[in-house]
């Protein structure tokens, strides 16, 4: 149970530090085709940004990162891209198994993950295991994800434990919906950060992005580096944060 009370606000790691940071990775093929390239270099650079990020988070405190790596939307761009990105994946994974145990940084995926090539789903599996019992870091990839299809996952399996007899209706709340989602024992981000200049969520963590701050910057994804996601958070640290509360 993630037995999340509503009445709180939400706990931050330190004064001015969020404690989860979500973030859509947007611009990769703005960023290759700036430079003539095939859009499969703008997604190799914007892999060196997951690293920038992840190990920015590290050196600023911040404990959760979830990134917006491929949405269920994304199935309908084209073949050849879609089979460079599988392949990016699965080549990163392995490449950076290593600074996920060196750092004790536990890995999670969240979507629809039965939809990902065998091979995929398979490396994705054996890396979540391994470094399951890790707690300096939480890193969640979203992947082949959309909200509305979490919402309505989660609405399937409440349908279910009503049908079960395991949970009556008048005892859905809002805890029992969040204890539904694909990770359920992960906080609801403080701060949402989307690169590229894009003013929207992307049908990303519609649910959990209730009460975050979002955060919105230019800067092509490939192009983004600590000192971007320093500039983020100290304007987080400016904002204060009600939850419907009065000044």
């Amino acid at each position: 149970m993630n037995n999340q009370d509503y009445s709180d606000k939400p706990h931050e790691a330190a004064a001015g530090v969020p404690r989860h940071v979500a973030i859509i990775m947007d611009g990769n093929g703005r960023w290759a085709k700036q430079r003539g390239l095939a859009r499969i270099r703008g997604h190799q650079e914007g892999a060196q940004s997951v690293i920038a990020a992840v190990k920015a988070c590290q050196k600023i405190g911040i404990e959760y990162l979830t990134l917006y790596a491929f949405s269920v939307e994304n199935w309908c761009r084209p073949r050849e891209e879609i089979e460079g990105l599988m392949a990016l994946l699965k080549t990163f994974l392995k490449r950076e198994e290593k600074m996920l145990h060196e750092q004790q940084i536990r890995l999670r995926v969240i979507g629809r993950i039965e939809d990902l090539p065998a091979a995929l789903q398979k490396e994705l599996r054996r890396v979540c295991g391994k470094t399951a019992g890790y707690d300096k870091g939480h890193l969640t990839v979203a992947l082949s994800y959309g909200g509305r299809d979490e919402l309505v996952a989660a609405t399937r399996k409440i349908a279910g434990k009503v049908l079960a007899g395991e949970l009556a209706v008048e005892e859905i709340d809002q805890n029992t919906i969040s204890d539904n989602l694909y990770a359920p024992e992960l906080p609801d981000p403080d701060l949402m950060i989307r690169t590229s200049g894009e003013l929207r969520i992307s049908n990303f963590l519609l649910w959990e992005l209730s009460y975050s701050e979002l955060y919105f910057t230019k800067t092509l994804w490939p192009d983004f580096r600590e000192k971007d996601l320093q500039e983020a958070v100290a304007d987080y640290a400016r904002r204060r944060r009600r939850f419907g509360d009065i000044e």
